[in-house]
Order: structure tokens, then C-alpha cells, then sequence
């Protein structure tokens, strides 16, 4: 009976990983806030949280749009539907432009975003007349015909268009002065038949569709979180626990402050919102989560107002100035919006830490008894009896260290916390093996290796120190020399000049590097390889600008926390397994039907750095190679690049030490 279990078990486990195929990607919208809809037939095209989905009244089904399944961009500003071409018209912050069927198609035009002017691009309000949607821009207007998805004419007006509106074949536009029309039969393109009027139709929104249908798409739930602000992350038990505030050396994001947990079935909870600050005047910028390592239920939260307390989702207490011995405002004048806490973690043993930046007690104990208390230490001071002004990003390292940077151009440093003996060091010295100082370099994350090596991301691209170096803070930084290979004994510092934001080690301990305005990095665990580079352009990324990014390293999805949203890439590794057995070694799909399937075949439940091979009934090699801390991917494939025969084929492993493994069978389909 326990075997049939398992293989049920199994069959569950590789239904839902065969639906996760290694490199699919898959954005996770916001559609709380309701700002447009406009009908179309039996659909209604609704813009909720600046994105769009599509609802339909007679079978109830929704369709969500973003970037990973045919949009262009993000960040809607306005819908239009054109009921003569049968599209909607969807304009970005940015003036780029999509054309949205009601079957799901869409063309991007893109002309308006990509041309270079000299005037203001912004699109303020878009009319549709027949074929065309004319679109009210900062220079003047711009005509858009929708049936053939492509510009007609540009009216260079040189003013600042708010609104259009036509009325028997006349054009007004709205100023912020006067108003301004010309009949559609003229050359409008000419500035001179263009005039100014006192007499116009009315400029009111035509809101039949939101007054209509507001009340049956509040009811609707396309799923989602609340709010497209990802500024930390982090992986627990299979759920990612989120916190989308924020703050920097000059000022706080002032973001709406909010805990948004995404769970294993890809439900989303939030956590209580509506909030009263101790002392604040506003609930904002949350920018770190802690998650009780006895009852996950019970998460703390650290803020630039304080420490929130939830369980259940439910707010219990916000611990700050006034209320709670040890935590200060970092503001001259006491201001409670600027009780600067970030870097919450829990220890093993359920004790809390955070860091209170500008205080007098850089760090805040909370003890698993519930008593407060405070570490100071001249290495954390910075200017008289206060603590560094930017501290954030708190890791606990494989020793029981805790680590932390300071992300202040004053004073960039980073600092391990032997919180057991209350000894702190500074590392400050960004002078790298070269004897090069890495001059205005400041850090912003912190990470450590599967060696043990700590990495550190600045704005001049990342460094590390090894456990050797750990105890000597005055040796300074490595910065890792990629060999150029090019027959000569060049090589070239890893990443240099990149800003890096996040760094996060996957379970083949490769590193992936979220950066400020160049996307995302996968370097290989000997940092030799550079594996991806994902930006905007090349690849479904929301945003080149990464805020946080966190790994669930049971499936490999990747979570990027982007300035435009989340989004993951399912990537090619997962976390090793401490021994191959029957039971946990299978591949998906299996069987493989090669005539419908063209993607890779997936083997699971491996160790780290395993040896694979794979062999046909005659024992024959056809493919082999290492595993992906416990994963390995075959594209079907002999060593000549053919799609192999049907049949049964071998999975046949072996730690890296050599040692015996176990086989499992793919059966191939043709």
C-alpha cells in the first residue's frame, strides 16, 4: 500500500513540474485597484493596478495580460476599445502601444515610443472616431489608425494636449489655457489650421462601461497580489513572504505598506493593511520580514516607522520610539516616520534581531522570552554616539554569524554580528587583491556561497571575502578575474561596473545578481561562465531595475522583484538530494510523446554534481553530463544532436565521489 502512495504521490508531483517547464516565465500582476473598463461585445477589457484583463459576461472566464504572455510593456495608462477595427487600444507610462483583440492577439506599435522628439511624449487621454484613436500628447496629438495598427499623421502643436473630443468630423483639444480645434478634412498636419475657440462640445469622460460594470468586476477575482512592490523576498516552507516598501540613504520610497504572501498552489494572502502607526502618521515601507522559525504564521516586520507584528495575518503591535525601549528615530528632530529598521532575521533558537539605523543602539534584540534588548559598538558608529545611517539586508551565515551591509556613500562597509559573544567586525576596506581600491563603491546586499565565501553587491560590481579572510578586515575585497580565453593571460573583473542589487545561490550554487538598470545575472558556481543575462529586451523581464530576487529551491522558479512587479523564470536547477534512491529519482514528462513535445526531458531527486548517463535498451551511451545541484535536463537527443528512436531508455547515476546511484527508465515515444 505505501508503494502505490508514493507513486501516487509522484504522478501529483510530476503532473505539476511538467506544467513548470525549465525556462517558462510567468509575471504576477496586481488587479486591485479598478481604474478603466470599457465593453467590448460580450467582454469587458478592465485596467486594474495599471494592468489589464479580460473578462467574459457569458461564461464568467478570465484572461490576465502581461509581458509573458504577449504584452509589450508595463504599466497601462489607458484603454480604449475601437469597436470599428475591433481592438483595444492600450497606451503605456511609456507611449508605447498595444492593439488587444478579443481572441488574446495583440500587435504592438511602437513608433510613438521609440521616435526621438524634442516635446513631451505623455499621452493624456485618447479619443476614438471611427478607425482611428487620436491620442492627446505633452507636444500635440498624434492619430493612430487601429484597423491597420500603425500611425497616420502627428499634429506637431507644441502644446501640452489634455483632452480630445469630436463632434461632426471637428477636432477640439484641450489646453491648459484654451481650447483649440480644425476640421478632420483638412490638413491638420499644418500648424496654421489650427484655432483657437470659446465655444466647444463637452470634454467629460464617457463612463457608461465603468458606471455599468463596476459593481460585477469588483466581484471578480483575476488573482494577483494587492500591489506591484517586491523590495524584499524571501523562501519559507515553499511560500514567498514579500514586503514592498523601502528606503535609501536620502529618503524613504513612501510606498503603501503591505505583506503579500504567495503560496505552493499560487494563492496569494495579504496581510492586514488597514493600520495604525504607533506614532506615524502613515503605514508605509515596509522593507524586511522575519519569519518565527517555530510558528510561520507569527512574521515581524521591519519598517521606517518601527517593527510590525502579525500573526495570522492579523496586526498585533508596532514596536518604535516611544513605546519600546532601544529603538530611536534617525531624524534630528525625533520624527517617527524615520525610525529606520531593516534587516529583521530570527535565529535558530526563535531570538530577533533588526537594525535601527541612526540610533543610539544600531542593533535590537528580542529575545525568545520576549525581553528587548541592545547591541552597540564603536564599529557600528558613525557619527557621534549613532549607528551607521543606511544598515540593511541581514543574512545568517552556515556558522550562526549574522552579516549585514551599510548602504551609505559616507560609510559603505559590511559587518559580521557573533551575536552568541556580542563581538561585531567592519569591513570597510574595498581594496581588492590587486591593491585597487574600488573607489566610491557602496554595498547594497550580502550573500554567502555554498563554500562559505561572503559575497557583496556595489555599485561597482560584486566582491567577496573567504572564510580565511574573515578574521582579517583589513585584507580587503576580492573582485573574481573571469579568464578572457582568448589565448592570452587576460582576464576581467567579474560584473565590474555593474550596480548589483540582490545576489541569491541556487541549488547548484550558482549565483544569480539582480542590478540597478541591467536586468539579471546566472554566473556558474566557479563564477567562470556567464550562464544568462536577462534584460527587458531579450527575454520577458519586467523591469531591468531589480529590487530583490528570491529561489524556491524545490521547483528552481526564480522570483525577480522588479520596479515594475514580479515575475519568475522556472530555471535548470533545484536543490541537490542527500542520496539517490527509487523513490525520489524519476523523470518528467515520462512517458515523452516526441511528436507533441518539443521540450526538455527533466530528471529529479539527484545529488550534487551528480554523473548521469543515459543509455538505450543495448546499453549504448547517448547522452551524459552533471547534474544541477538535484536536477538534470536531456533534450532527447544523441551525442550527434538526433532525436532518438522510440523506446525504453536508462537514467543511470553516480555521486561525484563515484559511488552507485540508481537507474530509472524514460520510455520515448515517435
Amino acid at each position: 500500500m505505501k508503494k502505490y502512495i508514493i507513486i501516487l504521490f509522484l504522478s501529483i508531483i510530476n503532473c505539476q513540474l511538467v506544467n513548470a517547464q525549465i525556462g517558462k516565465w510567468k509575471a504576477y500582476m496586481a488587479y486591485y485597484d479598478v481604474q478603466q473598463i470599457q465593453k467590448a461585445g460580450d467582454e469587458l477589457f478592465v485596467m486594474a493596478s495599471n494592468d489589464l484583463y479580460q473578462y467574459n459576461l457569458n461564461d464568467q472566464s478570465i484572461y490576465t495580460y502581461d509581458k509573458t504572455n504577449g504584452m509589450s510593456d508595463n504599466y497601462i495608462t489607458h484603454i480604449k476599445w475601437c469597436p470599428k477595427a475591433e481592438r483595444l487600444v492600450a497606451v503605456y507610462q511609456n507611449s508605447n502601444i498595444d492593439l488587444v483583440s478579443i481572441e488574446n492577439d495583440v500587435i504592438n506599435v511602437s513608433d510613438l515610443y521609440t521616435k526621438v522628439i524634442t516635446g513631451d511624449k505623455t499621452v493624456n487621454h485618447v479619443t476614438i472616431y471611427g478607425q482611428y484613436a487620436y491620442l492627446a500628447c505633452g507636444f500635440g496629438i498624434v492619430k493612430l489608425d487601429v484597423a491597420n495598427s500603425e500611425i497616420s499623421e502627428s499634429y506637431m502643436l507644441n502644446q501640452n494636449i489634455l483632452n480630445i473630443v469630436i463632434n461632426n468630423d471637428i477636432i477640439y483639444a484641450k489646453t491648459n489655457q484654451y481650447v483649440l480645434y480644425g476640421s478632420l478634412k483638412s490638413n491638420l498636419i499644418d500648424p496654421n489650421n489650427w484655432k483657437k475657440t470659446i465655444t466647444y462640445p463637452s470634454f467629460d469622460e464617457d463612463s457608461t462601461d465603468y458606471k455599468n460594470y463596476i459593481e460585477t468586476v469588483k466581484k471578480l477575482n483575476p488573482g494577483g497580489p494587492k500591489y506591484n512592490h517586491f523590495f524584499n523576498m524571501q523562501m519559507y516552507h515553499g511560500k514567498l513572504y514579500t514586503v514592498g516598501g523601502g528606503w535609501y540613504q536620502f529618503a524613504n520610497f513612501r510606498r503603501p505598506a503591505t505583506v503579500q504572501i504567495l503560496n505552493e498552489d499560487k494563492e496569494w494572502t495579504i496581510y492586514q493593511d488597514d493600520v495604525k502607526p504607533a506614532f506615524a502618521s502613515n503605514y508605509l515601507d515596509l522593507n524586511s520580514i522575519a519569519i518565527d522559525p517555530f510558528n510561520e504564521n507569527h512574521v515581524m516586520v521591519a519598517s521606517c516607522s518601527g517593527v510590525y507584528e502579525f500573526l495570522d495575518g492579523k496586526f498585533i503591535k508596532n514596536y518604535t520610539e516611544g513605546n519600546t525601549s532601544y529603538f530611536e528615530s534617525a531624524a534630528d528632530n525625533g520624527d517617527p516616520e524615520y525610525v529606520r529598521t531593516d534587516g529583521i532575521i530570527y535565529d535558530q533558537e526563535g531570538n530577533l534581531y533588526c537594525l535601527n539605523s541612526g540610533s543610539k543602539t544600531g542593533i535590537i534584540k528580542l529575545s525568545k522570552d520576549g525581553i528587548w534588548s541592545g547591541f552597540m559598538d564603536k564599529a557600528l558608529i558613525d557619527k557621534p554616539d549613532h549607528a551607521m545611517r543606511v544598515m540593511k539586508r541581514s543574512i545568517m551565515d552556515s556558522n550562526g554569524f549574522l552579516w549585514f551591509v551599510n548602504a551609505h556613500s559616507d560609510h559603505p562597509a559590511f559587518f559580521c554580528y557573533d551575536y552568541q559573544n556580542d563581538i561585531i567586525v567592519r569591513y570597510d576596506n574595498f581594496t581588492n587583491e590587486d591593491g585597487i581600491n574600488i573607489s566610491n563603491a557602496w554595498a547594497e546586499c550580502i550573500c554567502e556561497d555554498i563554500d562559505g565565501n561572503i559575497w557583496v553587491g556595489t555599485d561597482k560590481g560584486p566582491v567577496y571575502i573567504t572564510n580565511t579572510e574573515k578574521a582579517d578586515p583589513s585584507r580587503g575585497v576580492i573582485q573574481y578575474k573571469v579568464p578572457r580565453n582568448d589565448g592570452t593571460e587576460y582576464a576581467d573583473y567579474l560584473l565590474a561596473g555593474i550596480d548589483i542589487t540582490s545576489i541569491v545561490i541556487d541549488g547548484a550554487g550558482r549565483k544569480w545578481f539582480g542590478t540597478n538598470g541591467n536586468g539579471a545575472y546566472l554566473i556558474s558556481a566557479d563564477n567562470n561562465t556567464q550562464i544568462q543575462h536577462f534584460t527587458t529586451t531579450n527575454s520577458p523581464l519586467l523591469s531591468d531595475n531589480i529590487e530583490s530576487i528570491a529561489i524556491n529551491n524545490k521547483t528552481g522558479e526564480v522570483f525577480f522583484g522588479t520596479t515594475a512587479g514580479l515575475c519568475s523564470y522556472m530555471s535548470d536547477a533545484i536543490e541537490p538530494s542527500e542520496e539517490m534512491t527509487d523513490d525520489n529519482v524519476y523523470a518528467y514528462p515520462n512517458p515523452v510523446d516526441l511528436n507533441n513535445y518539443n521540450g526538455l526531458i527533466t530528471i529529479v531527486g539527484l545529488t550534487f554534481n551528480a554523473d548521469i548517463k543515459i543509455t538505450n535498451a543495448a546499453g549504448f551511451l547517448i547522452a551524459e553530463g552533471r547534474s544541477n545541484g538535484g536536477l538534470f535536463t536531456w533534450d532527447g537527443k544523441d551525442k550527434k544532436g538526433n532525436r532518438v528512436a522510440s523506446g525504453v531508455y536508462n537514467v543511470i547515476t553516480a555521486t561525484k565521489d563515484g559511488n552507485k546511484g540508481t537507474v530509472c527508465k524514460i520510455a520515448i515515444i515517435k
